[in-house]
């Protein structure tokens, strides 16, 4: 499986007298089994981005590729691609509508033709995976909490199956308890599963934490591409965008400047812990 973003530009409202050139000439390839974060501030297109992943917008120049297939010819099935990349979006409230949970994750599977019994097992499955247990099956998806609904919200995708699973913020709102055990879940879940998964973030310490690749984007296009260590050593020309690093990384960059000979691409706090436990114990 690949995703192939070729020379996509978006624009919105292009007949009007202010259009708005929301993506400029993106070119990106997404690998099999890859974890990506996609991070850059509010209005720099990272939605946008994803929503032509799976074909909900269409470009207004290039194309999309999906296992070498352009998703704009007239005869691809885009009903196949959006069982394939899954998107959940930030507020699973936009996703949840059935009278319980049970019936939501059986939804999408439902879409598909299947069988009663395959559509169910499909929701069964899914929401173990998501860690929701039988007790909840039969309650309104509104009365959970909100970690309890983003989990919801994945296994209906989840009961999908699909190649490519996309979150937009999927811990916003959530208390760090929750966030850790939501983004704990997606890990294993894309280790396990070797599934694809994009996960859209403003957070530095959840990216720095979780992903193999980070793409940053900034008023409509990528400024950088490359592994956490690589995207984190320029942070001060993240900061110049409204970005960050995560906070280990001014630790580090401190500690170099007091004297420690500290490796300051470490970014995630166990690297830091191990980087500083070895100049206290040589």
């Amino acid at each position: 499986m690949s995703i192939i973003v070729n020379h996509v530009s978006c624009v919105f409202d292009e007949d009007s007298n202010m259009p708005t050139k929301a993506l400029k000439d993106i070119n990106l390839v997404i690998n099999e089994g890859e974890f990506i974060g996609l991070i850059g501030h509010t209005g720099s297109g990272k939605s946008t981005l994803v929503q032509h992943l799976n074909g909900l917008i269409k470009a207004t120049e290039g194309a999309v590729y999906f296992n070498g297939e352009d998703i704009y010819d007239k005869d691809f099935d885009k009903k196949k691609l959006r069982s394939k990349v899954g998107l959940v979006f930030q507020y699973p409230e936009h996703q949840l509508f059935e009278i319980d949970v049970f019936s939501d994750v059986c939804f999408g599977p439902k879409n598909l033709g299947l069988s009663q019994k395959e559509i169910e097992l499909r929701a069964y499955k899914a929401l173990k995976q998501v860690g929701i247990s039988d007790e909840y099956f039969y309650q309104s998806p509104f009365a959970l909490s909100g970690g309890q609904k983003r989990r919801v919200a994945i296994a209906g995708v989840l009961a999908m199956e699909p190649e490519v699973l996309i979150l937009d913020e999927p811990t916003a709102g959530l208390d760090p308890k929750g966030r850790d055990e939501i983004l704990t879940m997606i890990k294993k879940l894309q280790t396990e599963m070797g599934i694809t998964v994009i996960l859209v973030s403003h957070s530095m310490e959840d990216v720095a934490e979780y992903v193999d690749r980070i793409v940053v984007m900034n008023q409509g296009e990528i400024l950088y591409d490359a592994e956490p260590k690589e995207v984190f050593g320029h942070y001060r020309e993240l900061e110049a965008i409204g970005l960050a690093a995560p906070a280990v990384t001014y630790i580090m960059e401190k500690c170099r400047e007091a004297g420690f000979p500290v490796d300051t691409k470490a970014t995630t706090v166990l690297e830091a812990k191990n980087e500083i436990w070895k100049i206290f114990h040589k």
